[in-house]
């Protein structure tokens, strides 16, 4: 561990990642406790107000504070990717090492219903589910979950298969471990690595999925603040008040970029060839 905290001090495309999202999840953190003004308070007479000494990032439409609104967003986006990307590595993880473990017909129907899932765009799935079940938070949460089930099965299968050829898998196998104990012993223990990067990136496609979802009214709804929500809020205000949809805009990207750029730098940092390529 201290050895990979020492690789990770010097790659800089993971510092800024890792300080990027540390600093949105302790804005959400903090806004479960203290916000600037009240997120939900209405003052009508206040709309539209540019930014001071009072409101850093000015009011509303319908005169809230956007910095608030912004804090408190954060915590739905952090909230709604965290259990879709839990969801999708729950479920996702178990299909493809299983299948990967078992090979056969049992690996032949997993992969077909991975490109069954995937012959469908993200989003569109997403807006079939929340259209079928209703527009919530919690519908937004299952329709990125089941996405993520194929993407983290694929990753599982491919990864472990590749383990399933080594040696000491193979050592394993002949002194008569059972598939399910050669999995959890040898084969999840190494492909961790695999899994935890694309948990990241899978959690910025789910911090986008859910800005998508609740711009088109299918994902948080009011008065829950969300970033997406605020994005279509703003688009009749972009002349009187471009911020505020720069602002809700660059928290999204901002975010995004983090994970992805800490993606990009554990993928460096986790994988060994990378590592002697880099040597070498």
């Amino acid at each position: 561990m201290s050895a990979f905290w020492s690789r990770a001090q010097r790659h800089v495309g993971f510092l800024i990642g890792a300080t990027l999202v540390l600093l949105v999840a302790l804005m959400a953190l903090v806004s479960l406790f203290w916000t600037p003004h009240p997120y939900d308070d209405l003052r009508m007479a206040l709309k539209l107000k540019p930014p001071d000494g009072t409101w850093l990032l000015g009011t509303d439409h319908r005169g809230r504070d956007v910095l608030s609104r912004i804090m408190v967003g954060a915590q739905t986006s952090i909230t709604v990717g965290l259990i879709a990307v839990s969801i999708g590595m729950a479920l996702g993880v178990g299909l493809g090492a299983w299948a990967a473990a078992r090979r056969g017909w049992l690996d032949e129907v997993v992969s077909r219903l991975n490109d069954l899932v995937f012959a469908f765009p993200a989003v569109l799935m997403a807006i079939l589910i929340t259209s079928v079940f209703g527009a919530s938070a919690t519908n937004a949460i299952l329709a990125i979950g089941i996405f993520n089930i194929p993407v983290f099965a694929r990753v599982t299968r491919g990864a472990a298969l590749m383990m399933w050829g080594r040696d000491f898998v193979r050592a394993a196998s002949a002194l008569g471990l059972g598939p399910l104990t050669i999995t959890v012993r040898h084969v999840l223990p190494n492909i961790a690595s695999v899994l935890l990067v694309q948990a990241t990136i899978q959690f910025a496609t789910a911090i986008l999925a859910e800005a998508g979802l609740s711009y088109l009214g299918l994902g948080a709804q009011p008065p829950v603040p969300s970033w997406g929500r605020m994005l279509y809020d703003a688009q009749t205000y972009l002349y009187d008040a471009p911020g505020l949809a720069i602002y809700p805009g660059l928290a999204i990207a901002l975010t995004v970029l983090g994970l992805n750029m800490m993606g990009d730098g554990l993928r460096d940092l986790l994988d060994p060839r990378l590592r002697l390529m880099r040597v070498g």
